[in-house]
């Protein structure tokens, strides 16, 4: 809320992965705004089981995309906004069809930026569940809760970047094994030996032609313009 006035969330809805303005092709505003909202993460990992051992050892596969979820209020009886309506059909015809439908520019469904206030959230959506909650004595929906799950997106080579545990755009932290040089190891991060001084310079090294074997050096994103 800035200056009293109440912020309603947003969902945006565009073609491109990358959000870009020209992309956009429509929007939604909720009629109320949620009254709570969850953030779930989940983390892989593979078993395997270590030499001569006889118990399993988990390892660390992905961080899977995080997942936004809450709920969405319908109402035709005006009590929310004093505006009654017919019946909630319509609205949640386009909601759907803005969540949900193929774009066939696309061939896919859309991408969504959702922002509440200082809230800011971008993905897919990955499930939606309707809720029909009051009703005319003929049967007719006039309230109804629109449950919504978003998995998180982010570009693509940062996604590239942070799915291959030796991408050179990432921070790595590496113990020094017996006879191995600075050189040797940038060249096993960076694909290039020339970077040893950058990453020296980072570890505050000021012998980098002799470190002790079980020394911890940070190896961290470099100017690759610049070796």
């Amino acid at each position: 809320m800035e200056n009293g006035k109440l912020e309603k969330m947003l969902i945006f809805a565009y073609r491109n992965p990358d959000l870009s303005d020209g992309s956009k092709v429509g929007e939604f505003r909720a009629l109320m705004n949620p009254e709570s909202y969850q953030l779930n993460y989940k983390i892989e990992y593979q078993d395997g089981q270590g030499q001569g051992t006889s118990s399993s050892q988990q390892k660390f596969k992905m961080t899977k995309p995080e997942e936004f979820s809450f709920e969405f209020l319908f109402d035709n009886t005006g009590i929310i906004d004093g505006q009654p309506k017919k019946d909630i059909w319509e609205d949640l015809k386009t909601f759907k069809q803005l969540l949900v439908d193929y774009d066939g520019e696309i061939h896919q469904p859309r991408h969504f930026k959702l922002v509440w206030g200082v809230t800011v959230f971008k993905g897919r959506l990955t499930e939606l569940n309707i809720t029909f909650k009051l009703f005319k004595p003929d049967g007719t929906p006039i309230r109804a809760v629109a449950k919504t799950t978003f998995k998180g997106s982010i570009e693509e080579n940062l996604r590239v970047a942070k799915e291959d545990p030796k991408s050179p755009d990432l921070t790595h932290e590496r113990i020094v094994g017996a006879g191995e040089h600075l050189s040797y190891l940038c060249f096993q991060i960076y694909e290039d030996p020339r970077y040893y001084l950058q990453v020296a310079r980072a570890n505050d090294l000021t012998n980098f032609r002799r470190i002790a074997t079980g020394s911890r050096l940070l190896f961290p994103p470099l100017d690759k313009t610049n070796p």
